[in-house]
């Protein structure tokens, strides 16, 4: 055993060392990784009689893996998303310790070979036009918490900030001057730069008050109570403001209506305004392009426009002009997206 390498303090480097010193990832992702840890080695002492203090690398073959990801699906009953969250955080820690040790790359190798298992991508929900502005709609803004609900949801669909994102904005952050934008700090404490619309802008001046001289860490949305309104919170408000806007919009029957919603929404909507892919990627602030991608499988009514420049008119006749498809920009950029 002279040649094995206990995995407890590989553990312990990856996590504080990788995970949050040199890659700088979210809290949520820090969390993610930890409990996928601490499954495998719990799974291993109790399938293999191996506690984690004496476990070694050697001893996490890829067959291990194998065992403990068929565990999470058949006896937790973890959706496939999460079985491969899991498998990642897994495939991290030994691509981090075969760095450490060179000797360990044959097996990182391996277990980075364990293939994910297949997901069905499911169809991003969004809000239409109509939809969104009945939403938009039900704030009271006579009252000062119905101008912090129509600020907070309006902020959401002009930047399609994510719940959390919104909930950590500070003054400090927005920018509110002749060409008002906003800096925003996402997932892997990335910063992006978002536009604002007048109108987001003049909402934000009046919620804010004489709090846009004082502190720039003052958070701009606060609760009832005075204090930062948390992610949770902003989950509750767009759940009521559903509630009451079904009385108006019956379509929102049936729709499950949330923050991300809110950010689909806006990608959908850019998307259908023409605007081109990368700067919605950006403006979403996704790492991937692929990511972005998704929203132009999602918008039927821009492929039934494509489709309709392409159709015939009739058995045996085409249209009546030529070459349409170099005068329809909007095909084009459709298509160039993609």
């Amino acid at each position: 055993m002279s040649n094995s390498h206990p995995i407890g303090p590989f553990v312990r480097r990856f996590l504080l060392e990788s995970v949050v010193a040199d890659r700088n990832l979210s809290l949520h992702t820090q969390k993610s990784y930890r409990d996928a840890i601490r499954l495998l080695l719990r799974f291993i002492a109790e399938r293999y009689g191996i506690e984690p203090t004496r476990l070694t690398v050697e001893e996490v073959k890829a067959e291990v893996v194998r065992h403990f990801l068929a565990y999470l699906e058949k006896e937790r009953s973890s959706s496939l998303a999460t079985v491969n969250q899991r498998l990642t955080a897994i495939r991290s820690l030994f691509h981090f310790i075969s760095h450490c040790v060179p000797e360990l790359v044959d097996l990182a190798t391996q277990i980075d070979a364990v293939p994910l298992r297949k997901t069905v991508s499911p169809t991003l929900p969004y809000l239409e036009k109509g939809e969104m502005d009945a939403l938009l709609g039900v704030p009271d803004r006579r009252r000062p918490q119905g101008q912090r609900d129509y600020a907070l949801l309006l902020f959401l669909y002009n930047t399609g900030a994510r719940a959390d994102e919104a909930a950590h904005m500070t003054v400090g952050d927005l920018n509110l001057g002749t060409s008002p934008f906003v800096r925003i700090l996402g997932k892997g404490r990335k910063m992006r730069l978002c536009p604002l619309w007048p109108h987001t802008s003049t909402i934000l001046r009046a919620l804010l008050g004489r709090r846009l001289e004082g502190s720039p860490d003052a958070f701009v949305f606060l609760n009832a109570r005075g204090e930062p309104i948390t992610r949770f919170g902003i989950h509750t408000l767009v759940e009521r403001t559903v509630a009451r806007a079904l009385k108006v919009v019956p379509s929102l029957q049936g729709k499950r209506v949330s923050p991300h919603t809110l950010r689909h929404s806006t990608a959908c909507h850019l998307l259908r305004a023409g605007v081109d892919i990368n700067t919605i990627r950006a403006w979403l602030g996704h790492v991937s392009l692929e990511t972005t991608n998704r929203y132009a499988e999602v918008d039927l009514e821009m492929k039934a426009k494509a489709l309709a420049t392409c159709s015939v008119t009739g058995p045996g006749r085409t249209s009546d002009s030529k070459a349409t498809w170099r005068k329809d920009r909007d095909l084009m950029a459709f298509l160039t997206s993609l």
